[in-house]
């Protein structure tokens, strides 16, 4: 097992841990809240370590006794297993990480080519998020939905936050999504295939994106609801251009205008933050490449058919014959595929930069 670069990991944890018992550290809110995500993070590498030190003292006895007793001889298979399973998973824990891996994330769906039907998988795909997040233990919040006909969506903004961080994880599920099936506006019943396309960012501090007042337009409108009725009777949905960008976010689902600006705020300081990380490093702009460009059928990263209660993720080669458990929240499976194979990747080139 390779374990490069795991002492100055472990001092770091001994340095963070002394920080974060210093009052003063907590003075500074967002200081506190960085040097907290990556204790976590580099707690996990630390209890791996113990467990993988400790499982290899635990062999290293029952060898020696082994000899002498049958009892502990037949345990060594056993033994032996745990010791390379703890190894194994303390390896995959020293891979280097998307350093914005524990934050939280900012989820934007988006409905493509193929009308309603598009909005209508759009709307399952939302759900199929809030429902992975309730099996998670995650929270998640809506912040901005643009309706559809037939309960569908245009395009929606989901938050979600988790003790470890969300973004690690979501991040997999960035790209265009295909659904093959029979739209219910169909009467001949041939099937369509649609695509739905899909962006997460790392939810940014305050501080971290600075952002002039003075290159903001706010507009602001009354917000709508399920086939463009109004839902509200006051002018409480905000509309914020971001002058030198040209980046515009807008959200209405809250009830007054300070929430909504608030809510878009979140939004455009995540997007902001992507698109800065994105230009100051090939290895992000290699990650947002990788989300979707354009919502189109054929830069697809998976695909759902309904006819075959099948799915297919283009980018690990995992296919199931469970799509309704999947879009019942059931993603762990799919998300755990794409995890190893970045893993398996890593650990690659790491051997190849090792030779």
């Amino acid at each position: 097992m390779s374990t490069q670069g795991l002492q100055p990991l472990l001092d770091e944890h001994a340095e963070l841990e002394a920080a974060l018992a210093d009052p003063a550290t907590h003075a500074d809110a967002a200081l506190a809240r960085r040097l907290t995500r990556r204790y976590a993070q580099l707690s996990r590498v630390a209890e791996a370590h113990r467990r993988s030190r400790s499982a290899e003292d635990e062999l290293a006895t029952a060898r020696e006794l082994a000899a002498e007793d049958p009892d502990i001889r037949a345990e060594l298979p056993g033994l032996e297993a745990a010791a390379r399973e703890a190894a194994a998973h303390l390896e995959q824990l020293l891979v280097p990480r998307d350093p914005d891996d524990d934050r939280d994330a900012i989820v934007e769906v988006r409905a493509g080519e193929g009308g309603t039907e598009s909005a209508l998988f759009a709307a399952e795909l939302v759900r199929m998020y809030e429902r992975w997040a309730e099996r998670r233990g995650w929270r998640t919040q809506l912040l901005d939905t643009t309706w559809a006909d037939l309960g569908g969506v245009k395009a929606a903004t989901l938050a979600v936050a988790a003790p470890e961080g969300a973004y690690g994880l979501l991040r997999h599920e960035g790209g265009v999504h295909r659904v093959q099936r029979v739209p219910v506006t169909e009467s001949s019943g041939r099937t369509h295939t649609s695509a739905v396309g899909v962006l997460v960012h790392p939810e940014a501090d305050e501080v971290e994106v600075d952002i002039d007042p003075a290159d903001l337009r706010v507009d602001v409108f009354r917000s709508s609801g399920p086939g463009g009725q109004s839902v509200n009777t006051t002018d409480s949905a905000v509309r914020i251009t971001h002058l030198p960008t040209g980046t515009v976010v807008s959200c209405q689902n809250e009830k007054s205008q300070l929430q909504n600006r608030e809510q878009a705020m979140r939004v455009l300081r995540a997007r902001l933050l992507a698109d800065a990380r994105a230009a100051a490093a090939d290895a992000a702009s290699q990650a947002r490449a990788a989300q979707v460009r354009t919502v189109d059928r054929s830069e697809r990263v998976r695909t759902y058919n309904f006819g075959e209660n099948r799915v297919v993720d283009h980018r690990s080669g995992y296919k199931a014959y469970n799509l309704d458990q999947v879009l019942d929240g059931d993603l762990d499976p799919v998300v755990g595929s794409l995890v190893r194979m970045r893993t398996d990747e890593a650990l690659a080139q790491q051997a190849e930069a090792g030779a």
